[in-house]
């Protein structure tokens, strides 16, 4: 059963017809370049986290590289697999939130929305951070203005995805062909080399090795399987986003997740076979990266364009989050766990809430991290991991109740898969957890209070509004319009006339102050009023101070207790300007009347926009 239940005779996802929207949506191409920056930037920092876990046990560890990092490749094969079943079963996007809604119950299925939403918006964060980084490391001149430089950067990708999601995919083609085009090419010359052409990046760095080096058992090798496997993280974004690709959907996405499966695993394994044929060592300052693509290139134009790809696709990376987290935020609204508004569509097929929620808090982050990536990346795999967990738990389930050829086998692939997962959930949790990933086990359970808040409001408003219940008959009442006014005008006269149409009687009112200035303007209001003869009585308000609204709101008050089977309405005229700024020449009386009516009483407020172009 999917998240979204198709009605009796509609077309199920994968055969909707085209419609004018299908431009906005993406291709496998186009999808593979919008939703998996985030895991081939990866490659720039998974490598470096395996081994500089094991640098503990000195260079007899950093043997082990290979080793750690096929267990974490064929991991990432079982992810892909597990999520191309993910997409087939719910093409309607979602991930491991649809998964765990249909097999695991609601709050199992709120945890993983929550680890996917934090997931998402450090991404944004972290990514964004790290491209500075890499930018201010080439040019330290360009330090001290990092925070200013991610807050511009993290504006250039909003305004791109505010686009639309086609028009950001095409934008970061380029930069994502550039970057695995010069990684697939370090790896192939580095294959024909038997010793490194150059060391002049790592020339005068100390070495990270452990002096007092120790022993490689299972608790090392454990730890760095579990930092090398932040590498994966981006993994699940196609699956979140499977409605934001072109009919056939699930086939697209499909084709898009593998082949972000097979690049990654054949980088992730290329650069540590390097590792090990090169006998490199992590050193301070340099990333292990750079030393890659200086002994394979050497120290010249080729590296450069290594570095300055990493740093774009790093900066770039952050469009994963915009791609997945606002059809996230769409379900999570649908299911009434979110505002309404986050399911809403701007004309280019874009969750325009659901960006500019992300783009806030993403830049809040920044802002508390001024700039920094270290203090972000502790944070960042947690939340993934347990959405890992939970999918492919909730997919072993799936194959239980979808019996069929191979549902054994597929069952056992995600229960392995799971079991994995799981363990460098706990592993980095609890080795992360004094250097900020206690942030992470607080923030988690808060969002899912937050959702199950946001539905028991809804479900009052539900109850109270009768939602799902055959309401009562519609009937006539009598009705009484009430209009503010305050001169004689074009605008009263469309205001009456509307009134008119509206109600069974009408009732003009104006408020008058003690000032002589007012009283004069009042007497000549009261006697052009009766030489123009509306047909509506002027009802004159006093208001020892100068106030509008609340002498308003107080006869609303009045007639609605005076005649309680009456329905009362204030219209309100007002003028629409010609131009944009011109509003600012207005003096905002309506919207006081307006705030003062909806605070004081019940009755029905209507704005008349009167225009004048």
């Amino acid at each position: 059963m999917s998240v979204l239940t198709t009605a009796p005779g509609a077309t199920p996802a994968d055969e909707e017809p085209p419609d004018v929207g299908e431009r906005h949506r993406l291709t496998a191409i186009t999808g593979l370049a919008a939703l998996s920056l985030d895991a081939m930037a990866s490659v720039a920092y998974g490598p470096e986290a395996i081994v500089l876990v094991l640098a503990a046990a000195g260079a007899h560890g950093l043997g082990f590289t290979l080793p750690v990092t096929l267990a974490i490749a064929a991991l990432l094969a079982v992810l892909v697999a597990s999520y191309r079943q993910v997409i087939a079963a719910f093409p309607d996007g979602g991930g491991s939130y649809a998964v765990a809604r249909t097999h695991l119950g609601k709050r199992t299925s709120l945890v993983a929305a929550a680890s996917l939403v934090l997931d998402y918006v450090l991404n944004v964060a972290v990514a964004v951070t790290a491209g500075v980084a890499a930018l201010t490391s080439a040019f330290p001149v360009l330090y001290d203005d990092r925070l200013w430089l991610c807050l511009a950067v993290l504006a250039l990708i909003t305004a791109v995805n505010l686009r639309g999601i086609v028009e950001s995919a095409r934008v970061f083609i380029v930069p994502t062909v550039v970057f695995v085009g010069s990684i697939l090419v370090l790896i192939a010359v580095g294959l024909f080399r038997s010793e490194p052409v150059s060391t002049a990046t790592a020339a005068g760095h100390a070495s990270v090795l452990s002096e007092n080096a120790t022993t490689v058992g299972a608790l090392l090798l454990l730890k760095a399987f579990a930092s090398g496997c932040a590498a994966l993280t981006g993994v699940e974004a196609i699956a979140n986003a499977v409605p934001s690709f072109r009919v056939p959907r699930a086939r697209r996405a499909q084709h898009a997740e593998v082949a972000l499966g097979a690049v990654l695993g054949v980088m992730l394994i290329g650069l540590s076979v390097l590792i090990s044929r090169f006998h490199l060592q992590p050193v301070e300052g340099v990333t292990v990266l750079a030393q890659l693509a200086d002994a394979s290139l050497g120290h010249n134009w080729g590296f450069y364009v290594i570095q300055f790809a990493t740093m774009i696709l790093l900066a770039l990376s952050a469009n994963t989050s915009f791609g997945g987290l606002p059809v996230l935020l769409k379900l999570l609204a649908r299911d009434n766990h979110l505002p309404h508004v986050f399911a809403l569509k701007a004309d280019r097929q874009v969750h325009r809430h659901g960006v500019l929620a992300l783009a806030a808090v993403s830049t809040a982050l920044i802002v508390f991290s001024g700039g920094d990536t270290n203090t972000l990346v502790p944070l960042f795999a947690i939340g993934v991991f347990v959405g890992f967990t939970i999918a492919q738990a909730g997919m072993v389930l799936h194959w239980r109740t979808e019996r069929g050829p191979g549902s054994r086998g597929r069952a056992l692939l995600n229960g392995f898969g799971g079991l994995l997962t799981g363990v460098a959930a706990v592993v980095v949790t609890a080795t992360k957890f004094e250097e900020g990933a206690w942030l992470i086990v607080i923030a988690l359970p808060l969002l899912v209070v937050a959702f199950e808040a946001v539905h028991r409001a809804y479900a009052r408003i539900g109850e109270r509004l009768g939602l799902g219940r055959i309401p009562e008959h519609p009937h006539r009442d009598r009705s009484v319009v009430i209009v503010p006014v305050s001169s004689l005008s074009r605008l009263t006269s469309e205001a009456l006339t509307a009134a008119a149409s509206l109600g069974d009687e009408v009732r003009a009112v104006t408020v008058s102050h003690p000032d002589p200035e007012d009283r004069s303007a009042l007497h000549a209001l009261e006697r052009g009023w009766a030489e123009w003869d509306p047909g509506a009585p002027l009802v004159r308000l006093s208001s020892e101070r100068r106030a509008l609204g609340r002498p308003i709101a107080a006869y609303v008050r009045d007639v609605m207790a005076s005649e309680p089977a009456a329905r009362v309405t204030v219209l309100i005229p007002e003028t629409e300007p010609e131009r944009l700024w011109q509003r600012l020449l207005q003096n905002q009386r309506g919207a006081v009347v307006a705030h003062a009516v909806r605070k004081e009483t019940d009755a029905v407020i209507c704005r008349l926009r009167f225009r004048l172009f």
